[in-house]
């Protein structure tokens, strides 16, 4: 049986930060990544260039069933740390909107820093597949491929089962339930909403994308964003709608401002302005054809606006400020690029990442009911409970 410091499972973009920050201080640390090469997630992400961290990442960006646990590894390691250490590597990046940070070449740059960070005291061991996980008394003994490792500091970064095309599964709750950890109830985030009923008429629509402003939730879970939505043959995606899916549940209605920055009585002025103008035509000035003409027939006003009553005109623009689709569901973790939920922080220390009644054992990353918007803010919830957890590793807190 080989013996380690530390033992991670899952060579992802948190395993990986964890791994080189303990490295760093001179700990053994074995990651044990059942997929062929580390960081899969890292190099399909951002379009294969990484959408790496948001500048504007803070913890009002999170969603957790406790808002405040993400607060203390934030605060420690800052988009501002991660930039340097990708310049500290020489990679280039560019900002795009949202404060998105993107590398300029390959988000192959990213994984192979993460591997030089790591240094000569972190071994990689690929293709292998988790058998058995005991604790026997201050050691965790581990089954991989058949071989057995030990260790007193055991590490769970294996994430969440959203794109399980990419090996992705819920081992992370397995685990943590073994531990006698509780697990928040996971579900898809940041995935495209399906539709049925009269709103699958929008389906013709397919392809059609317009800047949006899209709200849902209730109570203290509620959010709109500002982004472009994609009607699709299945129902609406895009940015926007992978935004708020984090916030909807199954039943409730989604809201869409189809002209967020129009004028509450936009269509009165114009009918004063412009009397023998017809909707579909105000719209088209706004919105893709097809939207506008698929808009206008559900308002059902065919004639010129000097002919409608300002009272109908009213409702029609309050309609358009706050269209409402009732989602038939998610396209679920399939097309899902993160997962809501996850092991309880109730049971973390925010401070160390370690279970409070599991000494040296850990978990970080997307496996923590942890959440961030669309944007690069999972990557940076990544790389800053990866650190909280490597400086912590072998400390005795």
């Amino acid at each position: 049986m080989k013996h380690y410091d530390a033992i991670i499972l899952g060579a992802g973009a948190a395993g990986l930060m964890c791994a080189a920050q303990a490295g760093k201080r001179g700990l053994r640390v074995l990651m044990l990544e059942k997929a062929e090469r580390p960081g899969k997630k890292i190099l399909i992400s951002g379009g294969g260039r990484c959408n790496f961290t948001n500048v504007d990442a803070g913890p009002a960006n999170y969603l957790s069933d406790n808002p405040h646990f993400a607060k203390s590894a934030l605060a420690r390691y800052t988009p501002k740390d991660f930039i340097a250490l990708v310049e500290k590597h020489g990679i280039a990046w560019h900002e795009k909107t949202l404060g998105q940070l993107f590398c300029d070449g390959s988000a192959s740059q990213i994984v192979q820093m993460l591997l030089d960070e790591c240094g000569d005291t972190v071994d990689v061991l690929c293709d292998a597949f988790v058998s058995a996980v005991v604790k026997d008394g201050d050691m965790f003994a581990v089954g991989a491929s058949g071989q057995n490792f030990a260790a007193p500091n055991l590490v769970i970064a294996t994430g969440g089962p959203s794109i399980p095309k990419m090996g992705a599964t819920g081992f992370a709750y397995d685990l943590a339930r073994q531990f006698g950890l509780k697990v928040v109830e996971p579900r898809p985030a940041l995935v495209p909403l399906t539709l049925g009923g009269e709103d699958v008429l929008f389906r013709e629509l397919s392809g059609v994308s317009a800047p949006v402003r899209a709200h849902a939730g209730s109570k203290k879970r509620k959010a709109s964003f500002d982004e472009a939505a994609l009607f699709t043959h299945k129902g609406l995606s895009g940015p926007a709608i992978l935004q708020i899916s984090s916030y909807w549940r199954p039943g409730e209605e989604v809201g869409i401002t189809f002209l967020p920055q129009a004028d509450t009585d936009w269509l009165l002025e114009m009918k004063r302005d412009r009397p023998r103008a017809h909707i579909k035509s105000a719209l088209r000035e706004h919105l893709p054809d097809r939207l506008a003409d698929a808009l206008a027939e559900k308002l059902g006003i065919d004639t010129e606006l000097g002919n409608v009553s300002d009272k109908a005109l009213r409702a029609a623009a309050q309609k358009l400020a706050n269209w409402r689709f009732t989602p038939s569901g998610s396209e679920g973790f399939a097309k899902a690029e993160v997962t809501i939920g996850g092991i309880s922080t109730n049971e973390l220390s925010s401070k160390t990442m370690e279970a409070k009644r599991v000494p040296g054992l850990y978990a970080i990353g997307e496996a923590v009911d942890v959440t961030g918007w669309l944007g690069g803010y999972n990557f940076q919830w990544a790389w800053a409970s990866g650190v909280a957890c490597g400086d912590a590793l072998g400390s005795g807190s």
